[in-house]
């Protein structure tokens, strides 16, 4: 069975077609296209923009999706969408040309949960069986483990996504938001070499990072002022825009890191599956890879293809549904931007 897969909740405009071969064995990634809003430095997207943005390309990255992919419209047994979460305006933009590629071709259609999608593209890639999922993105922070048939969340951010926090401490220091601002800060947080002191905001097992922002813009601040007065208490070197970053990353990943090992120790895993555009951070793998390794266990995690919004983890989820006998009827193929992954009935798991 084949499915085209779009994505657009955010800034990146994903198509991608999978394939499922009929014996049951691994899914075969057709193609996965991507296209990216980029914002200029010192600002983030806007919905209106961004929906410019994917209605220009969307229809090019389908017809280069099918071309690489090799299939024809006859071969596809569904078109799967995003709906939801997201922003409203991509989100409307992409579900407009799902819904008119359906009527066209008179193909079903399947409203996919943004965030089921990242977890089951991260499960067929890795291998990873039933583990403790961290789910971090610009928009979303979970910590997720199944049980009787949906994504059950321990924790999550109770204000802003810690890929948010880190965005937008990206435009405080006007870094370039390309190929992504929490990329670059990354980048520079390899180079600093101080901790910082930052609020540290465990709340059980939920965390909150809109404290743990507006402090470090503080300190940035203070930087821009007096960049070769203000040194380091412990060695006397200078404070840099890195230990900026360096301090911001091994604060809130160091928050991850424990909500993420309470969830294991009560569910008696062994396994973390990082997913979303954060779980690309190295930085995060290292940490939690420390923890995970202590408790005997292991981590998964996916590179850029997979980790970042894509099409191909849309058609898969979506197809996974379809194949349990899921499909979206046209009167309903709505979305919306708030649509939790514990609503999701995942038929498809025992």
């Amino acid at each position: 069975m084949i499915a085209l897969g779009l994505e657009g909740s955010a800034n990146k405009l994903g198509v991608g077609v999978i394939l499922h071969p009929p014996n049951g064995g691994p899914a075969q990634i057709l193609a996965n296209i991507r296209h990216t809003f980029v914002s200029p430095p010192g600002e983030g997207f806007l919905p209106k923009d961004t929906a410019r943005h994917h209605r220009t390309w969307v229809v090019r990255l389908v017809r280069q999706a099918l071309q690489k992919a090799g299939a024809t419209i006859d071969e596809l047994d569904c078109i799967c969408y995003t709906k939801g979460p997201g922003m409203g305006a991509p989100l409307q933009s992409v579900a407009l040309l799902a819904r008119l590629l359906s009527l066209l071709w008179d193909t079903k259609l399947v409203g996919v949960n943004h965030c089921v999608g990242h977890i089951e593209m991260g499960r067929e890639i890795t291998g990873a069986q039933n583990p403790v999922v961290l789910y971090v993105s610009g928009g979303n922070t979970q910590v997720i483990a199944y049980a009787s048939q949906r994504y059950r969340i321990f924790g999550e951010a109770l204000d802003i996504a810690v890929g948010n926090c880190l965005d937008r401490f990206a435009r405080t220091l006007n870094i370039s938001n390309d190929p992504a601002p929490g990329f670059n800060i990354e980048q520079m947080a390899k180079k600093g070499k101080h901790l910082l002191d930052l609020p540290y905001a465990v709340k059980g097992m939920d965390c909150s990072f809109s404290g743990i922002l507006a402090s470090i813009d503080l300190l940035a601040t203070r930087l821009e002022r007096d960049p070769a007065g203000w040194k380091d208490e412990i060695d006397g070197d200078l404070v840099t825009r890195e230990d900026l970053c360096f301090s911001l990353q091994e604060t809130v990943f160091a928050m991850l890191v424990e909500i993420t090992e309470r969830a294991m120790a009560h569910v008696g895993s062994s396994q973390v599956l990082i997913v979303g555009g954060v779980g690309c951070n190295e930085r995060l793998q290292e940490m939690m890879g420390v923890m995970a390794k202590d408790r005997g266990g292991s981590v998964y995690a996916t590179d850029e293809r997979f980790c970042i919004d894509n099409g191909i983890m849309i058609a898969h989820a979506g197809l996974l549904a379809y194949k349990s006998g899921f499909t979206t009827p046209l009167e309903v193929s709505t979305c919306t931007q708030r649509f939790r992954t514990d609503e999701v009935l995942v038929r498809w798991r025992t």
